[in-house]
Parts: C-alpha cells; structure tokens; sequence
C-alpha cells in the first residue's frame, strides 16, 4: 500500500537478501549469458562480413568508402594489429574526436554535417592510412599475396574480428540481456494480475491498469528552473484500483555483475529521485528492481535517499506496492 516500506527499513534482511540475489544473478548468468553472446556475435560477423564486402576485402580502404559507410570505422579498428581504442585512433591519426565520436555512433553512425568536404577528406584521409598501415596480417591472410581471399579465409576473418567486437562490447550486451530479462519478469507479473501493456505510455495520462517500459518523463533541471528535460524511466505502473490525479509507480530495474560499480553507479537513483520529486512533488513514488551483486554500502546509500526496492528473487512484494 502507498506509504509501506518494502525492503529499506528491514537491514536485518539485507544480507540473506544479498546472498539470493548473487544466487539468482549467477544462475542467470550461467545459462543464458553465454547465449546472449553467442547471438551477438553471430550478427556482428555478418556486419563484417559486409565490411569486409565493400572494402573489397580490406583492399581498398579509401576516404570514399569510410565516408560512404561510416559505420564500418569501429570495424576497422578491431581488425588491426593490435586492435586500437577510439580515442588512441584519434591521437595517432590526428583526427578530430568529433568526426569518429559521430561515425561511431551506435544508432545513427554519419559524418559530422558541419565538417568541411577539404576537412573531411584530409581527416578520413589519415584514419585510412593509420588502418592500412596497421592491418592484421595474420587475420586477413591474403593482404601480402597476389591470389584473391577464399570464402574461407573470409568468413574466418569475420569470425575474428566480430569476437574482439564483441569483447569490446562483453559488458552491454550482458547488461541489456539483462535487462530485457527482469522487464520481461515484471511484464509477466502485472499480466497476471490482469495488468495491460501500453505502448509509448504518457506518464500524466496513464489509464488504471496499465504499463509501459521505458517512459520518459518531463523533469525541471532545479527546484526553480522551469527548463525540463526527459529522463526514461524503465517501468511506470498505474495501479488497478488508483484515484483519479494518481500518479504511476515508477520502477527503474537494476542488475550487476560485481559489488564494484554498483557503488559507482549508487548516485544515479537519489537524482533521479530529486528530479521527480522536485517537479512532481512528494507523492512521487519511485522504487528499485534489484537482481545481482548490491551490497549492504549500496543498499544502505539509497534506503537513506528514501528509496525502497523490491529483490527480482521476492518478486512478489510488488504487491506492497499496492498493485
């Protein structure tokens, strides 16, 4: 019910708490993770593969070719010897980090539209040269002969290269596996409580009954700015038996791999928290969805915050939440 505590006031619990979470988080870990990347990879070799296409095998790596299919720079950089990072790119080719910062981006890899056609070409220029002169002659084979590369040697190459991708990327693949899980897990409760999903839900005009993930909500920067900005929240719930002018119950799903950056990351909830109540007052209601390594330091950080959380292995205390 509105107003209970869940889990913040009970330390006593915490640490069998922490223990069934880390249980949880593993067993996850364990059987599904491995799959995640798995799938993962099995993508990202076709997108080298499809490099490795337009370059004509790594044969002809121009400036008209990167500008053309700027999202194949973070390709090239794992397929040299050694792989390099974005930002040593930057430094050896002496580049702008704005150009390979917006090449790069994961979901809408351009060319800066600022940068000059002079510009762009001396720029692109260099990452090309610093590309071809660091290609990795023992990936792709055929660099230093006179015959063509067989779909073989092709395929292995990929292979390679979407593998040093992929560990690149070992983290967020994990983390959104991760996620999607436990969005997933919540779905699945509130349905069977007769709850119904709501596609691109508008937070102030949420029907009883109904949820949505990943809802951005309307925030003022401070207590007297009247300039607001969007933050995404992961699930907001309006309660089947909710008053009119009731705000959703916000839920923001958390999962970790290591008590390490969890206390990195503690900080990010109590703003959230401040926005939302600095905009919508303290009716606002906002808890946690905890799967994994969080620890007494942690919990004990947001319990003072006045932030309640419901463990992913009890997920049956939503209920509390009078849903």
């Amino acid at each position: 019910m509105p107003g209970t505590t869940i889990n913040r006031c009970s330390p006593d619990k915490w640490k069998q708490d922490i223990t069934q979470s880390v249980d949880l988080y593993n067993s996850w870990f364990m059987e599904f993770a491995p799959k995640a990347f798995r799938e993962t990879r099995l993508g990202t070799a076709e997108r080298v593969e499809q490099a490795l296409k337009a370059t004509n095998n790594f044969m002809s790596i121009s400036c008209e070719i990167l500008a053309e299919h700027p999202e194949i720079l973070p390709i090239l950089r794992m397929s040299t010897c050694p792989p390099i990072a974005r930002d040593r790119l930057v430094g050896l080719a002496g580049v702008s980090k704005t150009l390979v910062k917006n090449m790069e981006d994961s979901s809408s890899p351009r060319i800066p539209p600022r940068i000059t056609r002079e510009r762009l070409i001396y720029e692109l220029k260099r990452v090309c040269g610093i590309i071809v002169k660091m290609a990795d002659p023992d990936i792709f084979v055929w660099l230093n002969r006179n015959d063509a590369a067989t779909d073989i040697e092709i395929s292995r190459a990929a292979t390679i290269v979407a593998d040093r991708l992929c560990g690149a990327w070992s983290n967020p693949i994990i983390r959104n596996a991760q996620e999607n899980r436990q969005l997933s897990a919540i779905g699945d409760w509130l349905q069977m409580r007769k709850y119904r999903h709501v596609e691109g839900g508008r937070f102030r005009n949420m029907e009883a009954g109904t949820y949505s993930f990943r809802t951005n909500i309307p925030v003022s920067i401070s207590d007297n700015d009247t300039a607001q900005v969007n933050i995404p929240v992961d699930v907001a719930i309006m309660p089947i038996k909710s008053n009119d002018g009731e705000l959703p119950l916000l839920i923001e799903a958390k999962s970790a791999g290591d008590f390490t950056n969890v206390n990195k990351r503690r900080k990010e909830e109590a703003q959230k928290m401040i926005q939302l109540k600095n905009t919508y007052g303290d009716d606002v209601r906002f808890g946690l969805f905890l799967c994994g390594y969080f620890d007494s330091g942690y919990l004990g950080y947001e319990a003072a915050e006045g932030i309640d959380w419901v463990w992913e292995h009890r997920i049956d205390d939503l209920t509390l939440y009078g849903l």
